[in-house]
């Protein structure tokens, strides 16, 4: 049947002329050397090509009843509503939440995530960029060598971490041997940053370093360029400067961090405006 159909197997012996078709019963008592090929004894390449006639050629190609929506799509469905999931919490589930997070990378290496601290009614926050060792240790913003600067830096404008003031970080789990943090990592915890400025509800933010700057104003920040000004963050004064990390290895920039503090007491107090 298979022979009438034009589709028998015939065997070519590579020790022939290579016009010497052998039919499979002769080719059955050859010896293992040879190469068996498959191919029609009769090709027509006019009708082949018509058998897909009848298909327009723009129509989508047939994947047996299965439609898989872009990976992306289903991405960013989950993340708005993440993001609107987060935007409803008090603060016992956004701590929960953030203490629980696996959003991205850095929560496989973290001893624990680190919300924040402070004055929940404060009308000062600072946000900073990211945990370091003592704070991944111990689950706190700002308590190793940074952090015992900040509240110099708090106590020289009168000011004290446990009283009118909050202190967060743009993420909530430590970067690897304190590096950077990348974009993505920012954006996985943008939500957590955004629900504690809308808990807290603050008169001024201070942006502690680039990453901390960029993370409020969505935008590229130089801090050369963007200290002594007044940015706008949903209608909350910004201030940016310095992070106490950076001070620590450039003590000679500490001045201009009291120059931004002393901005910042009078953006607080109604003396600079937007």
């Amino acid at each position: 049947m298979l022979r009438e159909m034009g589709l028998a197997p015939l065997w070519r012996l590579r020790s022939h002329a290579p016009h010497e078709i052998l039919p499979c019963d002769a080719a059955a008592d050859k010896e293992p050397d040879q190469t068996p090929t498959m191919a029609p004894e009769h090709t027509n390449a006019r009708d082949v090509r018509h058998v897909r006639e009848d298909v327009p050629r723009d129509a989508p190609k047939q994947d047996a009843g299965i439609s898989i929506p872009p990976a992306t799509i289903g991405a960013d469905l989950d993340q708005r509503e993440r993001t609107s999931r987060i935007a409803d919490m008090g603060w016992d589930a956004l701590e929960a939440e953030i203490r629980a997070c696996e959003a991205c990378a850095l929560c496989r290496q973290r001893k624990q995530a680190v919300p924040g601290v402070g004055d929940r009614q404060a009308d000062w926050m600072f946000v900073g960029e990211g945990p370091g060792a003592e704070e991944d240790r111990r689950g706190e913003p700002f308590v190793g060598p940074a952090g015992k600067l900040l509240d110099a830096m708090l106590a020289a404008i009168g000011l004290r971490r446990d009283q009118n003031v909050y202190i967060a970080n743009a993420v909530k789990c430590r970067p690897p041997h304190n590096r950077t943090p990348e974009a993505d990592e920012i954006a996985a915890c943008h939500p957590y940053l955004e629900r504690q400025i809308g808990l807290v509800r603050p008169k001024l933010l201070i942006a502690l370093g680039r990453p901390a700057a960029q993370a409020l104003l969505g935008t590229e920040i130089k801090i050369n360029t963007a200290r002594g000004k007044i940015f706008d963050h949903a209608g909350i004064p910004v201030v940016v400067t310095y992070h106490p990390a950076y001070l620590l290895r450039n003590p000679g920039d500490k001045a201009k961090v009291w120059e931004d503090l002393c901005f910042a007491r009078a953006a607080a107090a109604g003396q600079v405006s937007l």
